[in-house]
């Protein structure tokens, strides 16, 4: 009987592809599904002969070479909690579970320590690249111990994208270290989606440009800079057509989450991390969902007139390039601190170059600058903001002003940025050597006694303002 040297559990999209990916690749895998007739539909359109269905679970572990390696791409939550439930009585000692879902990270810890009583290795894998990389190349984030993933490493060298022939694959750290970079990853994602769809809106209403033409002006940004996947599928999404003219104008404005950019907002303030612009973008998701309310609030709140812009446009464009990519840094640099911080906390010992690398292929948020994030992690692995690295200082010193401008004429044409507008209020929080916290601080100790700090001496003060 053919041993296979992989087993892949859930056919979903995610699930289907990255079994077809690995089969591509030489290796025998096993699949499974808990719904047959899933796994009955992959076999109907996969031409791979190195793939094998299994319709008991017990006949899918014993088709598998031992120790046995078992990818789960089910939904995260209890459905996880639920498959491995079922899997651990029939696992030995030296078995492998791969989490490739996106997990909470919490939950990972807690699945290793449980797993790991029974001497069963578990990997929480962060997986980039939706359903066109899982099938052609994602960025893979391992997390778990590093003897299992030195077990699983050649598949995942195999199946990963390539960056200049390097696999975007690099072992991240313990237990839930691996979900945590897919979660700051998207977290990331979050904002930079949310500050790429503010530009287009800007574009839209306040320089009047056509959707061709806006998809014109994200080609031409593609090219230098702003070179990513999100700008790149963003001008082939604009020229999209139906029967109806341009596809984007009939897409309702409801924007859905899963949840994964709003676990990177809480972790951010159990980390006391500022965490402002992915934050806002989480809420502007919220927001948009209430679109009945936003239709009523439309007819009744008012708000000025916009006025286009009417000259000096490819001034205002030009701005408004500068003003994104700004913003974007922030949002990255803002990311790439929190995962400092859970270095810290979590003692995982994360190497952002290694982070930065895997992330320049195959992932959501892939772009050009990440070069340049490899390069200064490479030189300081644990400098404390990327704004303060020569390279992106002298970027902020050169657009900082197209931020200010952009933000400070849109905000009165009435049109909403919170993403643009945090980007800039973070960028002069951080750089703002007196701020109004002493205030703060002082209200503190007038209505509660918390104490404060002087900055002429060393102790701790308690005044009785009212006196």
């Amino acid at each position: 009987m053919k041993k296979n040297d992989i087993g892949v559990i859930g056919m979903a999209v995610m699930g289907r592809n990255l079994a077809l990916n690995i089969a591509k690749s030489g290796y025998n895998v096993a699949i499974f599904n808990r719904t047959i007739n899933k796994t009955k539909d992959v076999m109907l359109k996969c031409s791979e002969k190195n793939i094998s269905p299994y319709f008991l679970i017990q006949d899918f572990l014993r088709s598998l070479k031992k120790p046995r390696r078992i990818l789960l791409m089910v939904q995260s939550g209890q459905a996880t909690d639920d498959i491995i439930n079922v899997l651990t009585p029939y696992l030995n000692s030296g078995d492998i579970i791969i989490d490739g879902g996106n997990s909470f990270y919490k939950d990972t810890i807690r699945r290793s320590k449980d797993l790991l009583k029974n001497n069963v290795s578990f990997l929480g894998v962060g997986i980039s690249g939706g359903e066109y990389g899982a099938l052609n190349g994602p960025s893979i984030m391992p997390g778990g111990q590093k003897s299992a993933y030195d077990i699983v490493k050649p598949i995942f060298k195999s199946i990963a994208s390539k960056f200049k022939n390097q696999p975007c694959v690099a072992y991240i750290g313990p237990n839930g270290s691996g979900h945590y970079v897919k979660m700051v990853h998207n977290g990331i994602e979050y904002a930079d989606m949310q500050l790429i769809s503010e530009v287009y809106i800007i574009l839209k209403n306040i320089v009047n440009y056509s959707n061709k033409e806006i998809s014109d002006v994200f080609d031409i940004w593609n090219q230098g800079e702003l070179n990513s996947y999100l700008i790149d599928i963003t001008k082939n999404i604009l020229r999209k057509k139906d029967h109806n003219g341009d596809l984007i104008d009939y897409v309702l404005d409801e924007a859905v989450n899963k949840g994964t950019g709003k676990w990177t907002c809480q972790d951010a303030l159990d980390l006391h991390e500022s965490l402002n612009v992915i934050t806002e973008s989480v809420f502007a998701r919220y927001v948009s969902s209430l679109k009945s309310q936003r239709m009523l609030a439309s007819k009744i709140l008012s708000g000025p007139n916009v006025s286009l812009v009417s000259s000096h446009k490819d001034d205002f464009i030009e701005d408004l390039r500068k003003a994104l990519y700004l913003s974007k840094i922030i949002a990255y640099s803002q990311g790439f601190s929190q995962l400092g911080s859970a270095s810290k906390k979590y003692y995982w010992n994360l190497k952002c170059h290694e982070i930065a690398s895997i992330f320049r292929s195959g992932c959501i948020i892939q772009a050009d600058f990440l070069n340049q994030l490899v390069e200064i992690y490479k030189y300081d692995n644990i400098i404390i903001n990327l704004l303060l690295s020569p390279y992106f200082q002298d970027i902020s010193k050169q657009y900082q002003s197209s931020l200010r401008k952009i933000v400070s004429y849109v905000v009165k044409q009435g049109i909403a940025i919170p993403a643009l507008v945090s980007s800039l209020t973070y960028y002069d929080s951080y750089r703002t050597s007196q701020s109004s916290a002493n205030l703060i601080q002082a209200q503190r100790d007038c209505f509660g006694a918390h104490t404060y700090k002087r900055n002429d001496k060393s102790g701790v003060y308690h005044t009785n303002w009212l006196e």
